[in-house]
């Protein structure tokens, strides 16, 4: 996978160290030649441009990149930056930084964000997720407000029990997709049981995450 990074800070540089570890291939785009360390992410290509200048991405050829990232410092470069990759260049995949929780609404389709990543919203949902049991937690969302990302942690004593999964009375449009149960990841398949204090993560509709409760058996 071929993925453009702008803004080499240290969560551009951290990304693409996780990137290049899994094989892919990672350009960073940086404006501030004093901001450019080439040694810190040696196996990178490294531009040094401003990405919110539309002649520096045809140059870069911006149209051959699987996925953007906007990891910039300043919210109002992030969108910039993802309106460009998505509108004249249709990369694929546009993800954004969210530095300030108050700009969050702005980081949508309108602006060519498919995923929004708040660092705030991820440790508060990462709390809530620690601590509660029965609820669901918004994780993420999948362009905005279309999909979400939830968790649900099922009580010890949880009446669905040795439920097989393709038994869940799961609302439209929400789907399982894994099960954290003690130190394993289970990828559910439909004679899998339920088990009490089971972690489950699913993928649905803002608007059916009342119809997921009432589905889980919780009060």
């Amino acid at each position: 996978m071929k993925v453009a990074i702008a803004g080499a800070g240290a969560v551009g540089r951290s990304i693409a160290r996780e990137l290049l570890a899994n094989s892919h291939e990672v350009t960073l785009f940086e404006k501030l030649l004093s901001h450019i360390d080439a040694d810190a992410v040696p196996d990178a290509n490294w531009v040094q441009a401003d990405a919110c200048e539309l002649t520096n991405l045809e140059q870069a050829e911006l149209q051959t990149f699987d996925v953007m990232v906007a990891a910039t410092g300043d919210d109002k470069t992030n969108l910039v930056v993802s309106l460009l990759a998505k509108t004249e260049f249709a990369v694929n995949r546009v993800v954004a930084r969210v530095n300030d929780p108050r700009n969050e609404w702005l980081f949508g389709e309108d602006w060519g964000v498919d995923v929004a990543v708040s660092t705030p919203r991820i440790l508060a949902s990462l709390v809530e997720e620690a601590v509660s049991v029965g609820d669901l937690v918004r994780l993420m969302t999948f362009r905005q407000g279309q999909a979400n990302l939830v968790e649900l942690t099922l009580p010890a004593n949880t009446p669905l029990a040795g439920k097989p999964v393709r038994k869940l009375d799961l609302p439209r449009d929400a789907a399982l997709v894994t099960i954290l149960r003690g130190g394993r990841v289970i990828v559910p398949q439909s004679d899998d049981p339920i088990e009490g204090g089971d972690e489950l993560i699913f993928i649905a509709p803002a608007e059916a995450e009342p119809a997921l409760h009432e589905a889980m058996n919780i009060p």
